[in-house]
Formats: C-alpha cells, structure tokens, sequence
C-alpha cells in the first residue's frame, strides 16, 4: 500500500511540475558538459568510470533551450552531437507544448560539440525545410562552402542566416545579441550570446581562451546582466595528463573565482559556471560543487530553468 501511495505522489508531482512551467519566457539548460559530453570517450580515469556505472551521473554536450510560452516557439543555443536525445528531452520536459523542432539554432563556432548536431538535420535523418541557423559570417561561409554541411544549404534542409555581431536580433519577445570572444578560431570566429527576454537578461559564453584577451570586462559585463553562463572547462591546470593544457586554452575556474572575489555577493551569484570537462570535479564531486557555491558562485545543473 505504502508503494502505491508513493507512485501516485510520484506521478502527480511529475505532472503539476510540467503543467507549472513558467509562463514568460525562461531557458533550459539541455546540456552541461565539454565537446566530448560525460563520460568522455576513451577516459579510462575513475570521473568516467563512475558515469559508465552510474547512468543518472551522465551529462550532455552543452546546449541551451530558449522557450517563449506566450508565442509558443522556442529556439535551440548550440547543435551539440547529442542533439537526438536533447530535443527528445525538450519535448518531454515541456509537455509536448512545442513544435519538436526548434524556430531556429543559433551556433557559437565550428569546434564539434556546437555545430555537427546540424547534420541530424540532413536527408538522412529529419530531412528540415528552411530550418533557420543563425551564425557570424565566417562560420556561415564555413558551412556553405565545406562539406557535408554545403549540402545541408545545398538541398535547403537549413537556411543560414548571417548575424551582425553587437547588432541585436528580435525574436518574438525577445533579443539576442551575438559578439565575438577570442577562441582557437581554426574555422571560424567563436560567438557568446547575450539573450534578453522580457524578465531577464543572459550571458552565454561556453567557449574563450582567456578573459584577459577579450577587447570586454567580464566583470563589467556579468554586472549588466541576471545571469551569466560562462566557461568553466577546466578547474586547474592539471588535469590533462597525456596533453598540455596550453592546447586548448581556456579560463581556468580558479582563475575566474579569483577575478571576481572582491565583487560584491549579489555579483557572485549571477556567475553561472558551465561547459565542464569530464576532467573538471565540479561535474561530478560534490564536494567540489559545495566549495564552489560556499564562495557565492553557482554552476549549471543539467535540466536547470532559469526565468
């Protein structure tokens, strides 16, 4: 009896939780981790092990979910290779309320875990119409001029649409605001976003080398906004240990902690860390995540809705 009465209770939670989703517009965050998702392929160290054994431990390839409940359309941050399972989940997460298929796809740059998802798109598989893909100008010639992605433009499954960087674009009730970030751009500028709804205002930025090569004050910028989504690849320099980590550069946690630690708490707690390496504790150890927030900082959880 007791079990029955836990599954009804289960179940209605699960329910009024999806009928009580907000009604202005708000973001999902479909996915948290590095290109290569969790547990990375061929780590044989014990952070993957964990997510091999445990399943609920996994996460996927960064990515986030705009939703405007009043226009009923959502549009889709980031075309990670877990794209499949990512609108999969949308659609559950959200009820079926949406079109399975997003407005659009707006893409930071060319490195694998934000841009090769848009091949699910492709005559193979869902075989889009004029699906909006909306990038800066290099990474649109990029996509026009090499394949498979030519033919995706080709066969008019996507239609590219160029963004004018610091120039914002209206979607619906909201706007998004492209710039460019200093990244290892071997085939094309790498963007962050700023995505302003009628409630808040976000920063994303998963991608950049360091904050002191960027032409922006990173403190400057996460004070003008609610919530600021930012790099957090690796906690230290550590962690690779069949690589140097000067290959791919990027802000270390430590170093962006350190840059904001005299700020005040309200500030701290709109830095939200994300885009993790399956090397990085704060992904998997909650102890690493503890110290973290003790400090007044907060990382992006898998699933996580922000409005």
């Amino acid at each position: 009896m007791k079990r029955l009465v836990f599954l009804f209770a289960f179940l209605f939670a699960v329910n009024t939780w999806a009928v009580t989703l907000p009604k202005t517009p708000y973001i999902i965050a479909l996915g948290i981790a590095q290109d290569g998702g969790y547990p990375h392929m061929g780590c044989q160290k014990n952070c993957c092990k964990m997510a091999w054994a445990k399943p609920k431990m996994q996460k996927q390839v960064v990515s986030l979910a705009l939703v405007d409940p009043v226009n009923k359309k959502w549009w889709l941050f980031e075309a990670t290779p877990d794209i499949k399972q990512q609108l999969q989940h949308f659609k559950l997460q959200t009820n079926s309320a949406y079109p399975y298929l997003p407005e659009g796809v707006f893409i930071t740059h060319a490195h694998i875990g934000h841009y090769t998802g848009l091949m699910e798109f492709g005559r193979e598989v869902m075989a889009t119409k004029a699906l909006k893909v909306y990038v800066l100008p290099k990474l649109k010639a990029f996509l026009e001029q090499n394949g498979p992605w030519s033919q995706l433009v080709k066969l008019n499954n996507i239609n590219i649409i160029e963004l004018t960087a610091d120039q914002p674009l209206t979607i619906a009730n909201n706007t998004v605001t492209a710039f460019t970030v200093p990244h290892r751009d071997e085939f094309s500028e790498t963007a962050g976003f700023k995505i302003n709804t009628p409630t808040k205002k976000y920063l994303f930025i998963p991608d950049i080398d360091k904050w002191s090569k960027w032409d922006k004050n990173i403190i400057a910028e996460v004070k003008n906004v609610d919530v600021a989504m930012v790099d957090a690849t690796f906690y230290s320099n550590t962690e690779l240990a069949n690589r140097s980590i000067a290959e791919v550069p990027h802000p270390l946690v430590t170093e962006t902690t350190e840059l904001f630690k005299h700020e005040t708490a309200a500030v701290k707690r709109k830095l939200y860390f994300i885009h993790f390496n399956h090397t990085n504790p704060l992904l998997w150890s909650a102890q690493a995540q503890q110290a973290l927030q003790a400090q007044g900082f907060n990382l992006v959880k898998q699933d996580q809705i922000f409005y």
